[in-house]
């Protein structure tokens, strides 16, 4: 059975298995792809995930969020004094060791940080056995890059307790080249690409250089004080802004009030990626006052607008470090329908062959075309070079988004070409082979 992928965030986690030529992210119990990092303490139980990120309202000084940033770190270190300062989680130091101060009302347990991994790891093994079967043991666990021995130990250690077979640790920008195919489909020829990692604390920004099928990372930033919460931050401002003008009311400096917002714009943040709108609805916010706000996707975008021009930023920053313009880089999603080319067999290839490449098209157009070329060089195809060409038609218009087209080529010894294009989503296929003239 293939080995499936695991990413522990610090916000979040997912599984993710191979499936037809691409990586495709597990849905957990709940439906969703992803799986909060959070892990609840009871008097009885131990609760993972969605639960225990909506519990922590009344139950936050027993519940466990961003784990991953303290594993394998002693009180010395900055960034775990950062994070004990910041934990509404007690986190002391017992036996040489940080552990969370655990107070369920009939006793007090510490709990290490590798136990709190374990808990959400075997979550992810229990999402990945509901759809491979019990089985589903081995598996590859991503590390950021800046990760440093001890961190990266602490993180296998809690995988292979949870009952994970660990047969490798792979570096997070590594591991998303990979998750798209990015450089597996040509055998020869090098490029640079650009991949940029908006994680829940932190953005991660890495340019890396794609060898033969090879990964190797030239330069790479990390900025902590930008992440997804800090988006969610924004937004829940301006809804205690917007329920002190309708209310009179200054809910910033209630805590029970602000988790209360934080939860709601957390869901309508998401809601936003995909819609024009979202309602904020919460019962009793403040002083028994029901609270009731409508956000448009051009508000929030308004809203967190130096968040964005800040990733930009970090984006040119990097660059301008590594030596790179935005032209030295060629990975990219073209979004509005133009042409782009992609080498498949490179001259020299040996024969037979099979190539398989992931399209992205534009969600909003019905018809997708993939055009086949003899090319003489980089970026040469011409009119008159085209030999084939497969459509689908037809296709269901998505108002967001991108849809995946599948195209799996194989060529024949005698230089005879079957081309395949599936689109992903629905299914819809279409089939063409071109014969060697004789």
């Amino acid at each position: 059975m293939a080995a499936i992928g695991v990413h522990l965030g610090c916000t979040s986690a997912c599984v993710a298995i191979y499936k037809d030529g691409r990586a495709d992210v597990v849905a957990n119990d709940a439906g969703d792809r992803v799986t909060p990092a959070v892990v609840a303490y009871s008097e009885n139980e131990e609760v993972v995930g969605l639960a225990a990120k909506q519990s922590r309202i009344r139950n936050i000084s027993n519940t466990v969020m961003k784990v991953k940033q303290i594993l394998g770190r002693s009180s010395d270190d900055p960034q775990a004094q950062k994070y004990i300062t910041e934990s509404k989680c007690l986190v002391t130091e017992k036996n040489g060791k940080l552990r969370y101060e655990i107070d369920t009302g009939e006793e007090t347990k510490f709990v290490n940080p590798e136990d709190v991994a374990r808990l959400i790891f075997s979550k992810m093994k229990e999402t990945a056995h509901s759809v491979l079967g019990s089985d589903a043991n081995d598996a590859v666990i991503t590390v950021p890059f800046d990760f440093g021995e001890k961190q990266k130990n602490a993180l296998g250690e809690a995988a292979r307790a949870a009952g994970f077979n660990v047969l490798r640790l792979i570096h997070e920008p590594s591991a998303a080249l990979l998750a798209y195919g990015i450089g597996q489909d040509s055998p020869t020829g090098k490029s640079n690409i650009l991949v940029f990692k908006l994680g829940g604390t932190s953005l991660s920004v890495s340019v890396m250089e794609v060898n033969s099928g090879m990964y190797r990372v030239l330069s790479t930033s990390t900025d902590d004080n930008i992440g997804g919460t800090r988006f969610t931050e924004t937004l829940a401002q301006y809804l205690a802004s917007e329920f002190q003008r309708s209310f009179k009311h200054d809910v910033r400096g209630n805590a029970r009030a602000m988790m209360k917002l934080m939860n709601s714009a957390d869901i309508a943040k998401h809601s936003l990626s995909t819609l024009g709108s979202a309602n904020c609805f919460l019962d009793s916010l403040y002083e028994g006052q029901d609270f009731d706000c409508n956000v448009s996707r051009a508000r929030f975008e308004l809203l967190c607008s130096p968040l964005f021009n800040k990733c930009i930023e970090a984006i040119r920053a990097l660059l301008k470090k590594s030596g790179f313009t935005a032209d030295d880089i060629n990975k990219g999603v073209d979004e509005s329908g133009a042409n782009s080319f992609t080498v498949l067999f490179p001259s020299g290839t040996p024969l037979p062959a099979r190539r398989q490449h992931t399209l992205q098209a534009p969600g909003s157009i019905s018809s997708v075309c993939l055009e086949l070329y003899e090319s003489e060089g980089k970026n040469s195809a011409k009119g008159e070079n085209k030999f084939a060409q497969v459509i689908l038609q037809d296709l269901d218009k998505k108002e967001n988004g991108l849809r995946d087209i599948l195209a799996v080529l194989t060529m024949k010894r005698d230089g005879s070409l079957h081309v395949t294009c599936t689109d992903q989503e629905t299914g819809k296929c279409e089939a063409i082979t071109i014969e060697v003239a004789s």
